[in-house]
């Protein structure tokens, strides 16, 4: 019994963490991160399993990690409005190519990101150009790009 309670421990614990941590967090991870990320699960790992490395004990705290994750999602199915608190919700950080920069700096997200991900995404080159750019569930910016915004040269088409 010890185990499940530890493992619920931990993942609430994850949890927290990440929620406070940010979206962007594990979307845009470094070398540092995935050392950190793997060192932080050996020791929730100790703290879990205790002593006991038992094949049952671990069956154990996986079954209860999983329970956890699909009560979790289960939970949010019911009650949608849960889901704001576990996964929170879409943030728009800029409008109309003025980037919200209260909002920016509280979800750490700099005018680079979201300009990296207009060039990946729609192929867009400057902040003018963004209609909408959102921070969505999952740490990824979406943008959505002005009706008619030049994707190429600003004083218009070259000619061949």
């Amino acid at each position: 019994m010890s185990s499940v309670i530890h493992a619920a421990a931990v993942y609430l614990l994850f949890w927290v963490s990440l929620r406070i941590a940010g979206r962007r967090t594990l979307s845009q991870m470094t070398n540092f991160d995935l050392i950190l990320l793997l060192f932080i699960s050996e020791s929730a790992q100790t703290s879990m399993m205790g002593s006991d490395n038992s094949l049952t004990n671990t069956m154990l705290v996986i079954a209860t990690l999983i329970g956890i994750n699909v009560s979790t999602s289960l939970i949010q199915r019911r009650w949608p409005a849960l889901g704001r608190y576990f996964d929170g919700l879409p943030l728009v950080i800029v409008a109309d190519g003025r980037p919200f920069f209260d909002r920016m700096t509280m979800a750490r997200v700099d005018e680079a990101a979201v300009l990296a991900a207009a060039r990946n995404g729609p192929g867009l080159e400057r902040m003018d150009q963004i209609r909408y750019a959102v921070l969505e569930r999952n740490g990824g910016i979406s943008i959505i790009p002005k009706e008619n915004s030049e994707r190429s040269n600003p004083s218009g088409p070259s000619s061949i």
